[in-house]
């Protein structure tokens, strides 16, 4: 979501009755969201991480360039090399993320994902309470991974990697809300993604290397994890403070993991269920500790 987006949103008035159901919303977006990852990696047997990813970018620019209608021939070099840093963002963090996803399992490659905004709103302080949430994450991912000899190192790679992106991710978009109106960056960042992936595409036909069985696991991932997160969180942002934003994504590695549970069968044991639940709340911490530094 562009930072302009949520600046406007953050001036509006909100009832309880509003923001309940803006939460409500939000959390609804994220169980969509995990539940996409899960759907997608149903298509990983026959078209690997990197074809789902393809189709769900596709997917992604077929709803967000309607939508945002960004006029391409007029952005300027300042507008343009950030978008095009944001589209390989986004590639980059897809296939990182899939990858982890087929290698760890997803309750896992969510939540070294999500070390990522952690890192961000952890950037910079100085004070003692950012200090012992940073150390608490990484006393959480030490419990979450517990790693030795039998570790799967490659995957545990990609899910820090996909945590990078999103960092990244994060601070393109503020720098674009700036530069751009609305969702034309993130819209255009989609369509850059959606052809660095057209080769992928066109590899997987020539080869024979699909299914439609697995084109639908992969659609689905694209709509269920791109289109409903992107609809609910534009509608919730109108109600909800921007604030709330950031501790209500710490549901996001708790529903990846019930999704793997339910959808993919991956039971986490106990040290992997604390791992989550001390990177999640780390997250609330710091979140609301920078909101109140704030105000």
């Amino acid at each position: 979501m562009s930072a302009d987006v949520l600046e406007r949103t953050a001036a509006r008035p909100r009832s309880g009755r509003s923001l309940a159901a803006g939460l409500a919303t939000m959390v609804g977006s994220a169980a969509s969201n995990q539940v996409g990852a899960a759907v997608g990696a149903h298509a990983f047997g026959v078209i690997g991480p990197a074809g789902v990813v393809a189709v769900r970018q596709f997917v992604a620019a077929a709803v967000l360039l309607p939508v945002a209608r960004p006029n391409l021939r007029r952005f300027t070099w300042a507008q343009w090399w950030p978008t095009l840093l944001l589209g390989l963002v986004f590639a980059t963090m897809n296939l990182s993320l899939y990858t982890a996803v087929d290698r760890i399992g997803l309750g896992l490659a969510v939540t070294l994902e999500f070390l990522g905004p952690l890192a961000v709103a952890l950037a910079g302080s100085r004070t003692r309470l950012d200090l012992a949430c940073a150390v608490g994450a990484g006393a959480g991912v030490y419990v979450l991974v517990l790693p030795g000899g039998s570790s799967d190192w490659f995957g545990i790679g990609s899910g820090l990697l996909a945590a990078v992106c999103w960092a990244a991710y994060i601070l393109l978009n503020r720098m674009l809300g700036a530069r751009l109106p609305g969702l034309q960056a993130p819209a255009a960042a989609t369509t850059v993604s959606a052809l660095m992936y057209l080769p992928v595409v066109v590899a997987l036909v020539l080869r024979g290397s699909w299914s439609w069985t697995a084109v639908a696991f992969a659609v689905g991932a694209g709509v269920l994890s791109s289109v409903v997160p992107y609809a609910c969180d534009l509608v919730a942002l109108r109600t909800v403070p921007p604030q709330f934003f950031g501790v209500v994504m710490s549901v996001h590695p708790v529903f990846a993991a019930l999704a793997g549970l339910v959808l993919l069968g991956e039971v986490l044991a106990a040290h992997e269920w604390t791992g989550i639940a001390v990177v999640v709340a780390v997250n609330v911490v710091a979140v609301v500790a920078h909101r109140a530094r704030s105000l």
